[in-house]
């Protein structure tokens, strides 16, 4: 961190305890004005897991030392968020047996006893945020069978927290932090006696805020889906409490809602789920069909181009293509080198995937999943097409996209792209084709490295002189998921693929290259270990000013036009290896 970051992290700080003193002397809420209704959903399996003991959280499985939830030392600085986030309610109101709401309410109170008065990790504006959400969704599950004694300490931490946050919602940062601060503290302006006077604030910062981080599009800065989901969801929560309590909701959250929804739509692959790029994952069950129906966007076909991603569709099937730069600024530090890739659903079944966000899986699996050769598209040898600082995790070179255009053509829907990831190591400039034919039964490609003027020839030549020419390597990766079964056929000429659905792909290639089938992981949020997998390489190098590969990915012809899916896809389970 920069003396700039550190300089800022201290004022922060000090921002947050002088809140919190000012919190402590609020005048505590004497119940609630109106209840929103709890809609946050949860999972029934992982309500057992936490009755049992056994805590998952960030990828991180703990057992609570003889059930005491505040007694488990934190692996890491993840778990501690979501754990002060209350999140974990949901799962416990999800299972709703009285067994649940014990543990439920006595690690609430436990909370209050530790942490309300403004101690621990959790006193940041989003995580307060989200923790009233909860408390607000599940106040009768906690409340059921406790005495005043308990009653009027809920109240007084929820008053506190709520007050904190008026003072603090301005230091989460933009885009789902912010959304988080500002829903709670709407809940907490329409729900609580005495706090009336924060709607009003609170409703007009969270317009301000639909106006300032979702753009024109319906998209984030931080382009990723799964966090557009969630900011969406917060703004149908807002809008129906509002609308609950007899409070207006403000046009420009409509208008959010209207501009989100679209989007989304079309970054939703063809089995539900959404595009996994720039960190986010799926989603969770349910969570994008929720959303899309409150909203109550209907009607018309998704966009072709949404928040910089294109998508392509056909038959029953869908590939999303990652068609712009990583984003920069506070997002760079999480964003992924993945230009140019994409990710093929072929009805209910993942084909084609990247191998997903490393966030919970520890420090070494965040960083490599970030680079180019966790994404299915061409990257240079140990080279990323975008690369981060030395010293930190931020992105300080993003490949910049040169040129993209997308037609309907007679075979299909073409998309071209071009950028500029290895101009300045390599002096090329890399290209995609994509081609998906009308039926959805074909995806073909054409890859290609370029030095396109004089001054990038120069840089290549130098390149390969001094590398005795092995600078030029690179290797085109198809990462499947962990569902495919692939085997290479033809005398190692091609790929068949078969899915659990009953379908078969084949790929092929032509070209100077090599095909191979390598090791692979698929990082599935909520599991413990990352997944084994397989992937589809053709490697080769670029001796010359321009190098090309063609390959095609298709279903065999025998394969029906049209496949009843019957076999089940495979449940959530939050233990799974």
């Amino acid at each position: 961190m920069g003396e700039t970051g550190k300089r800022s992290g201290r004022l922060d700080r000090l921002a947050d305890r002088l809140a919190l003193l000012s919190a402590r002397r609020v005048r505590a809420a004497r119940g609630f004005v109106s209840q929103p209704e709890p809609r946050s959903m949860g999972l029934v399996t992982r309500g057992r897991q936490l009755v049992q003991g056994s805590v998952l959280l960030a990828g991180n499985l703990v057992e609570a030392p003889d059930g005491r939830f505040w007694d488990i030392e934190p692996p890491d600085r993840a778990f501690a968020e979501e754990a002060q986030g209350f999140a974990w309610l949901d799962d416990l109101a999800a299972l709703g047996t009285r067994d649940a709401r014990a543990r439920a309410q006595a690690w609430t109170w436990d909370w209050i006893a530790r942490h309300g008065r403004g101690r621990g990790p959790g006193w940041t504006p989003d995580l307060t945020g989200r923790r009233i959400i909860r408390w607000v969704h599940h106040a009768t599950f906690l409340l059921a069978g406790r005495g005043q004694d308990d009653t009027e300490a809920f109240f007084q931490s929820l008053s506190q927290q709520s007050a904190y946050l008026a003072r603090r919602w301005q230091g989460a940062a933009p885009g789902l932090p912010r959304f988080e601060a500002l829903t709670g503290l709407v809940y907490a302006g329409i729900s609580l006696i005495g706090m009336e006077a924060l709607t009003g604030p609170a409703t007009e910062a969270l317009a301000r805020a639909c106006e300032t981080d979702i753009d024109g599009e319906g998209g984030l800065a931080t382009r990723n889906p799964e966090e557009l989901l969630e900011v969406l969801t917060l703004l149908t929560w807002s809008a129906a409490a509002l609308t609950e309590a007899g409070q207006t909701v403000p046009q420009q959250v409509q208008d959010a809602i209207l501009r989100i929804a679209p989007a989304l739509r079309a970054l939703r692959h063809s089995d539900g789920a959404l595009a996994r790029f720039h960190g986010g994952g799926r989603g969770a069950e349910g969570r994008l069909e929720q959303a899309l129906a409150s909203a109550g966007v209907w009607g018309g076909a998704p966009p072709v181009i949404a928040m910089g991603y294109a998508r392509l569709s056909g038959g029953r099937t869908t590939v999303i293509v990652d068609a712009s730069s990583p984003p920069g600024g506070r997002a760079a530090e999480t964003a992924h080198a993945s230009t140019a890739a994409f990710e093929l659903t072929s009805g209910r079944r993942p084909v084609v995937v990247n191998c997903g966000s490393g966030l919970t899986f520890g420090p070494m699996w965040r960083l490599a999943a970030r680079a180019t050769e966790c994404h299915s598209v061409l990257a240079m040898d140990r080279v990323s097409s975008s690369r981060l600082y030395p010293t930190g995790e931020a992105l300080q070179y993003r490949a910049a996209v040169t040129a993209s255009r997308m037609t309907m053509g007679s075979e299909g829907t073409d998309l071209y792209l071009a950028h500029d990831g290895w101009v300045r190591t390599h002096g090329l400039t890399a290209s995609r084709s994509l081609t998906l034919s009308h039926d959805g039964r074909r995806l073909s490609g054409v890859e290609a490295l370029t030095a396109l003027k004089a001054e990038a020839r120069k840089r290549f030549e130098e390149v390969m002189t001094a590398s005795a020419m092995q600078a030029g390597r690179f290797a085109v990766r198809f990462h499947l998921h962990p569902d495919v079964d692939a085997a290479l056929d033809m005398g190692g000429a091609a790929v068949t693929l078969r899915l659990r659905s009953g379908e078969i792909w084949i790929f092929r290639f032509t070209g100077p290259a090599e095909l191979s089938l390598d090791p692979s992981a698929y990082l599935e949020k909520g599991r413990l270990h990352p997944r084994p997998s397989l992937q589809i390489v053709l490697r080769g190098e670029a001796r010359g000013f321009e190098t090309r590969l063609g390959w095609t990915l298709a279903k065999a012809k025998d394969t029906p036009l049209a496949i009843r899916d019957l076999e089940g896809v495979e449940p959530e389970d939050p233990l799974a290896e």
